[in-house]
């Protein structure tokens, strides 16, 4: 218990120090590096909690590293390339509420990360199995999912040609938010490995997807996004049928 609580510790101390810097120069432009750091340092600092160093330890600790890495300096480009965050325009110039957005992303990173502290902190080593490859091959699956969304939006973004239009082709084409719906997937892929070590009350890491889709569809992400490409394009009849035809977020369900 003391190895989690030093590193919820060390997880709301970057989050406050980032908050003091941003609202200090009044910049939102490295929160979301900010958070895939600590991401990383949350994962690697757990690892070293016990001497044996077992393989689903270091490959969960890896693929969160990867995971973070990757999202991280991918948001960073991004925020640098459009001059900022859109989230943040009314907000970071108010202390409170600005320090309330850096202490949501605090909790984000340790819900999301329980089931990998969890595995680090446990005590037995039980052997690999069919389970961490089933998880593994849906990470990866996610992971793929989520990269080639962002890819294929930035490219179309850079494409002077589609200034003023919505991206509607690739795997835009199945979901309107195929970048979360691959992150979803591959942190459930983290819980598949992760569970095979999981014991009595750390079963409880099961909310670590369970929130990610809550927050994703329901909070953050999908109903901004929405609400966003409707006041840009809602007058657009093609727009129109894309809502209607494409699902918010699970290729091919919910909409025909």
């Amino acid at each position: 218990m003391n190895n989690l609580l030093t590193v919820t510790l060390l997880d709301f101390t970057i989050q406050l120090v980032g908050f003091a810097v941003a609202f200090a120069l009044q910049t939102e432009k490295f929160y979301d590096l900010t958070g895939s750091c600590t991401f990383i340092l949350v994962a690697q600092a757990s690892l070293r909690w016990r001497a044996n160093r077992q393989f689903r330890r270091v490959l969960l600790s890896t693929m969160v590293t990867v995971w973070a890495a990757r999202l991280g300096l991918f948001l960073f480009y991004r925020v640098l390339h459009e001059g900022g965050d859109k989230r943040f325009n009314k907000v970071k110039s108010k202390p409170v509420t600005f320090l309330i957005y850096w202490m949501i992303q605090g909790v984000w990173i340790i819900v999301m990360s329980a089931p990998v502290l969890f595995v680090n902190n446990e005590r037995q080593n039980v052997p690999i199995n069919t389970r961490d490859y089933v998880g593994f091959a849906v990470w990866l699956f996610g992971m793929f999912f989520e990269i080639m969304a962002d890819l294929q939006k930035l490219t179309f973004r850079n494409n002077p040609d589609n200034a003023g239009k919505f991206i509607s082709s690739g795997l835009w084409s199945i979901s309107r938010h195929p970048n979360y719906f691959g992150e979803i997937v591959l942190w459930v892929g983290v819980f598949i490995i992760a569970s095979s070590d999981l014991t009595g009350w750390t079963w409880v890491s099961i909310l670590s997807p369970v929130f990610l889709y809550y927050l994703l569809n329901n909070v953050s992400g999908v109903p901004i996004l929405e609400r966003s490409g409707l006041k840009r394009y809602g007058e657009l009849p093609e727009y129109k049928q894309y809502i209607n035809t494409v699902p918010v977020l699970v290729p091919f369900v919910g909409r025909t």
